[in-house]
């Protein structure tokens, strides 16, 4: 795994792999493929990237008559890179999803591990995924809550209104939001910490 994205700081967006050949292709936590290609750096501002990958136009194969129905017409390979799915006579939760891309396995969550998290990617590669209870504070519960050895944690409902639900520390690196209290139009935005930070390994990029 090489990034992990964030949509308003808060909500986990996809977990993004790289190929051999450097090709990006972001994924859901329910195993869906969602984009694939590479990213584009702004000129103008340092440590951005656009939100949306530049297109890879090389080849991509997709299963045919060989697959099972449920995967039918899916994404076998992008580049060098392939790519299979779990089967229709996997459990339920497993069903159509992504099973591997290139060397990298992934695994998730079914009624008989956890009922709460059932659907959402467990395993990838050697990094277990973790989540937050539906018992936990309203502004945290369902969230993800450690990849691998990397803890993250997020502002409580108890929180400043304003930054309620966002991330507060991955690993030990530490983010600092404004507040309510601030001057008018630093609320919510972020005061210390980067919003794309490299965490034992992984790339986070809050957004």
């Amino acid at each position: 795994m090489k990034q992990i994205t964030f949509s308003n700081a808060s909500t986990l967006s996809w977990f993004t792999f790289s190929t051999d050949q450097d090709i990006l292709v972001r994924v859901s936590e329910d195993g869906k493929i969602l984009e694939w290609g590479t990213e584009v750096a702004s000129e103008r501002a340092t440590n951005y990237y656009s939100p949306r990958l530049q297109p890879y136009m090389g080849r991509v194969d997709y299963y045919g008559t060989e697959a099972d129905t449920i995967n039918k017409g899916k994404i076998k390979n992008i580049g060098t890179c392939y790519i299979t799915y779990y089967n229709a006579f996997e459990v339920e939760e497993k069903r159509g999803k992504i099973k591997s891309i290139g060397r990298t396995m992934l695994d998730y969550y079914t009624r008989f591990d956890n009922p709460a998290y059932k659907g959402k990617l467990r395993l990838a590669g050697s990094y277990n995924l973790d989540y937050y209870s539906l018992t936990e504070n309203e502004a945290v519960k369902g969230k993800l809550k450690s990849v691998g050895v990397t803890r993250i944690v997020y502002n409580s409902s108890f929180d400043d209104k304003m930054i309620q639900g966002k991330v507060k520390s991955i690993g030990s690196v530490a983010y600092n939001w404004g507040t309510s209290l601030d001057a008018k139009g630093y609320g919510g935005a972020l005061k210390s910490g980067s919003y794309r930070q490299n965490v034992d390994g992984i790339t986070y990029i809050l957004r």
